[in-house]
């Protein structure tokens, strides 16, 4: 998130943010599906090719016609989801944005049309999510919500041209800064590019390369790249380049935020929360000394000699509780202040870059990135046309049995089966899988259904949507966009009090299954309108920065016409499936799937409000997290002898679960953060 999510802006972050993080290799075989130009895209129109995973995924052209307006055409394929899109851009004497019109649709496959102009002085815009006027004080830049990445150049160079800031429409401010200079090479050729990074579009800078005559070269991230065609071999350069800033970055930030005590650290007067029974101990004091917790005892006076060995945090009238856990995570540049803020400590990655994770873990581990303690989860998924986000595409049983192996070799502790997975190949990966002491979990493989996988031995299950989804098999092929779209569709209808319901709710229990339902994933895309604040995020929403709070207002999926009832009807539905389960036995996992941080404490309302016990859903977020990945003898619990992975909190949310949007002070293996410093990084007010 889970948030990167949906800006257009130009540099492919824009609404690709649904798709989990992908393997970048340094090819560009194209994937089997993908899109064609269409036919009256001109023979010498610029090109750049989308790539994802490295392989060639769609496609961006852009053209001038002989009225001087600039034409550019962007699509891209994943897992039959993407965008589509033709823009008009009309540019003034001083290269800035005079008019634009953008039609398509988007990620989702919703309608995307967008309208910019400005005329006597006066901007107008107005698109699905929003519309307003504005009177133009001075250079002003409208970021479109639907552009291609190939605008991001435009804004760059008008920035450049106003002293490396910008004001922007509808509102904040954009800043340009060079970083780098760099000569890449492809196919015998070379030539010089330039990196810039652009802030006041997301929570961190956002990279633009520039060519020498400062037209767009390239975009994007390790896990998708727009990158000009002819030069995809240089992309291995170019993210080189960007790795490298991204960790100075990391470093300095790493410094400045992660505050280390110089002796023990007593939390006094804290009320404590029990897990293992789920209540509150009052004024307690909480010693953590070095790494770990060294006592837990009733608050007594703290003599002045004992003063001079330890630093003193007055936690009277806050709740101290452990570390949260999210056990869906995909770890990106961003989650680890995100999730320390919100007092997540500890995730579980269930889809990565390996390379990229295993070195950003050590990073924090090392202490010069700042992040949470990472559980790894192996993805494995099957060749074709709608292949998730990894490299690892078994197509044989040999194959299957060999990549989980690798995962072993890597010191995973899980493997995530994706949909395109032949079903031949399920009862191999989890012989292998179980064989070598690790869990199984996953999406329903296409052509499957829950219960078809439990019985061969599925640990766990993602996503509520294929719990629903097994009460109506005659939506088999979930490698589709079928697999969002149907379920918001048939929940509404699901009957929890049939027979086939509380068999299936048996046969979890019988199998020892455990759920990671991402509820908030789907009240978002189900509940999610145009121009309305997500129901999940409406707390935080004015603390954000500008342009996040934009794509946040474009709405989840369309809804077909006479729909929008059984869409809500479906979202309820989901969330009461979940009680359900849970009032069973079944063991409820707290993850999300989405933007880190935010999106955990939506999830633990929605287990609260499928009728889970307040106390017991902030025990299933702590202790019950860690008991499921086998470190609850390490973390879960405020023990003595356990990692000093701590939160303290403005309330109780023992009591009201809400309140742990207030965290106080974090505390991760002792380290100590404070969340409106690292906020204040990401441009969150406090």
């Amino acid at each position: 998130m889970t948030t990167r999510r949906n800006q257009a802006v130009a540099l492919l972050l824009v609404m690709m943010s649904l798709a989990s993080v992908a393997v970048a290799q340094q090819t560009a075989t194209p994937h089997s599906n993908v899109p064609a130009l269409p036919a009256d895209v001109p023979a010498d129109a610029k090109r750049w090719s989308v790539l994802t995973m490295g392989a060639l995924a769609g496609q961006q052209a852009t053209w001038t016609t002989s009225d001087g307006k600039v034409h550019a055409f962007f699509q891209f394929n994943d897992r039959g989801r993407g965008p589509k899109t033709t823009t008009v851009l009309t540019l003034d004497s001083n290269g800035f944005p005079s008019s634009e019109i953008t039609e398509g649709n988007d990620y989702l496959k919703a309608e995307a049309h967008e309208e910019f102009s400005i005329d006597g002085g006066k901007a107008r815009w107005k698109n699905k999510a929003e519309h307003g006027e504005k009177k133009l004080a001075g250079p002003t830049f409208y970021v479109s919500m639907y552009g291609p990445p190939a605008e991001s150049a435009v804004l760059v160079r008008a920035a450049i041209a106003n002293q490396g800031r910008l004001a922007l429409l509808p509102e904040g401010e954009a800043r340009v800064q060079k970083v780098r200079e760099q000569e890449v090479e492809a196919g015998g050729k070379k030539q010089g590019v330039t990196l810039y990074a652009v802030t006041g579009l997301d929570f961190s800078p956002a990279y633009v390369w520039l060519d020498e005559a400062r037209q767009y070269f390239a975009g994007g991230e390790r896990w998708s790249m727009v990158i000009r065609e002819g030069w995809e071999a240089s992309q291995g350069t170019l993210l080189k380049v960007q790795v490298e800033i991204n960790e100075q970055r990391a470093r300095d930030l790493a410094k400045r935020l992660a505050h280390r005590p110089d002796k023990g650290v007593l939390f006094q007067h804290a009320n404590v929360f029990d897990t293992e029974t789920g209540t509150i101990l009052p004024d307690q004091d909480v010693l953590v000394t070095g790494n770990k917790i060294s006592s837990v005892s009733p608050a007594k006076k703290i003599g002045v000699a004992e003063l001079k060995q330890i630093e003193v945090i007055d936690a009277t009238g806050k709740t101290l509780i452990p570390g949260l856990w999210d056990m869906h995570a995909h770890v990106s540049g961003n989650d680890g202040l995100l999730n320390l803020a919100a007092g997540v400590t500890t995730v579980r990655d269930l889809a990565n870059d390996t390379d990229e994770l295993l070195a950003r873990r050590k990073r924090i581990q090392d202490g010069t990135e700042l992040g949470t303690r990472i559980i790894l989860a192996g993805i494995i998924d099957g060749p074709g046309p709608y292949q998730g986000p990894t490299k690892v595409l078994p197509a044989t049983e040999a194959e299957a049995r060999a990549a989980v192996d690798n995962y072993v070799k890597l010191g995973y502790v899980q493997i995530k089966i994706y949909s395109s997975v032949k079903p031949e190949l399920v009862p191999a990966i989890i012989d292998e899988a179980h064989k070598n002491g690790l869990r199984v979990s996953g999406h329903i493989p296409a052509m499957m259904t829950a219960s078809e996988c439990v019985r061969l031995g599925f640990d766990e299950i993602q996503h509520v949507n294929f719990l629903v989804l097994n009460f109506f098999p005659e939506v088999r092929d979930t490698q589709t966009r079928a697999r969002l779209t149907e379920p918001a569709k048939l929940a509404a209808r699901l009957d929890l009090g049939s027979a086939e319901v509380q068999t299936f709710a048996r046969l979890l229990k019988e199998h020892g299954t455990t759920l990671d339902p991402t509820m908030s994933v789907f009240e978002r895309q189900y509940l999610s309108r145009p121009g309305e604040i997500p129901v999940g995020y409406a707390p935080v929403f004015p603390r954000l920065p500008v342009q996040v709070r934009r794509g946040m207002l474009s709405g989840g999926l369309q809804v077909p016409e006479g729909m929008d009832d059984t869409f809500k009807e479906s979202a309820a539905k989901m969330v009461k499936l979940v009680g359900l389960l849970y009032k069973t036995g079944i063991p409820i996992e707290a993850g999300t799937d989405s933007l880190a941080g935010f999106a955990l404490h939506r999830e633990l309302e929605l287990d609260v409000q499928a009728g889970i016990p307040t106390a017991e859903v902030l025990k299933l977020a702590t202790l019950g997290a860690a008991r499921i990945m086998k470190k609850d003898a390490e973390l879960g619990s405020i023990s003595a002898g356990k990692l000093a992975d701590l939160v303290l909190i403005n309330g109780n949310p023992a009591a009201n679960i809400s309140d742990v949007r207030r965290a106080a002070l974090v505390m991760k293996d002792g380290v100590v953060y404070k969340p409106a410093e690292l906020y204040a990084e990401l441009g969150i007010q406090p």
